[in-house]
């Protein structure tokens, strides 16, 4: 298992620029290059403050020339809102840019908000993603390739602009059977958010991927497993609230965007309770927020409820800061890492390793 650090690039209150969020996220992952994290990953959004990043191969070409060692990787590409023969040379170029760091993570999305915009129907994305997938393979496994889809037909074409190593690694995210099967099948490796739940719903998830691997005719023992989460070191409980509150903010906003309740003033959203949420004070219990014992402690049980190969965080989430971001990340490498290891055994032994399938799109 490794670490990973996640950008989503949104903010809370009006007035705040683009600059500065972009800004703060490429300290970050300066910062995530230097304390050792495996693969900084950045969002793609439409359209509102939930987030502002609308390319998250440009955010990889960016944060490429100010790191050395640090994977880039999308999470996700929303692919059925491009035209794909771009896409794939889009792919080729950010790849070669990184000297071959690029993780592509991809997605159908979910937002349908950003597709009526794009002028897309998301009844149709999970089919054009899975055709995609299609096309990136064939595209660069071979000089020239053809393609005709349901959704894509594309005449002998060739992309100049091509990977260092051939196809690149693909992890999928996605919380439905469609998208879990499709790693079984592929040798993808699943991604999911574990939400402001706690281990209980981690182990759950892992049981509903799983089912798709004995579907598949695949062995979830040997499946790896990529999870999100918010994460926080704090100093007091007020402080701790105030994270938990932000991290409440981004949840409704998603949720509002998944069921088209997005409530929009002007270029904000408006934040909507979501129906029978949780409590703020449950949120802050099931999170790893807190002191650094309490994030190990619940990093813990997490990693026994899913046993993932990676982990990946969400340190500056709506309206909190970049100076606790920075913190919490240099916590979680000198401090919390060691104390979770001590628990559980080297995090290098733990979860399925990604399975080289997954390198070359099969």
């Amino acid at each position: 298992m490794h670490l990973g650090y996640f950008g989503l690039m949104g903010y809370r209150e009006r007035g705040k620029s683009p600059h500065e969020v972009f800004r703060e996220h490429i300290e970050q992952v300066i910062a995530a290059d230097r304390l050792g994290f495996e693969i900084a990953w950045f969002a793609e959004h439409h359209f509102s403050n939930y987030c502002i990043c609308p390319s998250p191969l440009i955010m990889a070409a960016r944060c490429a020339g100010v790191t050395k060692r640090i994977r880039l990787g999308s999470a996700v590409v929303v692919t059925p809102l491009y035209d794909p023969a771009r896409l794939l040379a889009e792919i080729g170029m950010v790849d070669c840019l990184c000297d071959g760091r690029l993780v592509l993570g991809v997605g159908s999305g979910y937002q349908p908000y950003e597709f009526e915009r794009f002028g897309k129907d998301l009844a149709h994305a999970r089919e054009m993603l899975d055709e995609f997938l299609d096309m990136l393979r064939l595209a660069f496994e071979a000089e020239t390739f053809t393609y005709e889809g349901k959704h894509y037909h594309l005449p002998t074409t060739h992309i100049s602009a091509r990977p260092m190593k051939g196809p690149p690694e693909i992890w999928l995210a996605g919380d439905h059977e469609f998208g879990h099967r499709l790693c079984a099948r592929r040798g993808y490796v699943p991604m999911f958010t574990g939400r402001w739940n706690g281990a209980d719903y981690q182990r759950e998830m892992r049981a509903r991927i799983a089912s798709a691997y004995v579907a598949e005719g695949r062995d979830p023992q040997r499946m790896p497993l990529a999870v999100q989460r918010f994460m926080c070191v704090t100093t007091s409980r007020q402080e701790t609230m105030d994270y938990v509150d932000n991290a409440r903010h981004q949840m409704r906003l998603a949720n509002a965007l998944r069921r088209r309740a997005e409530v929009m003033d002007g270029g904000m959203m408006r934040e909507v309770p979501i129906p029978n949420e949780i409590s703020l004070e449950e949120m802050a219990s099931n999170l790893p927020v807190g002191d650094c014992e309490t994030i190990a402690q619940r990093l813990c049980e997490e990693i026994r409820a899913c046993n993932p190969c990676h982990m990946m965080f969400h340190f500056q989430v709506g309206g909190s800061s970049h100076a606790a971001a920075l913190r919490t990340m240099e916590k979680l490498m000198s401090d919390i890492v060691p104390m979770v290891e001590r628990e559980v055994g080297s995090l290098a032994k733990i979860g399925a390793p990604i399975p080289v399938a997954s390198m070359a799109a099969t």
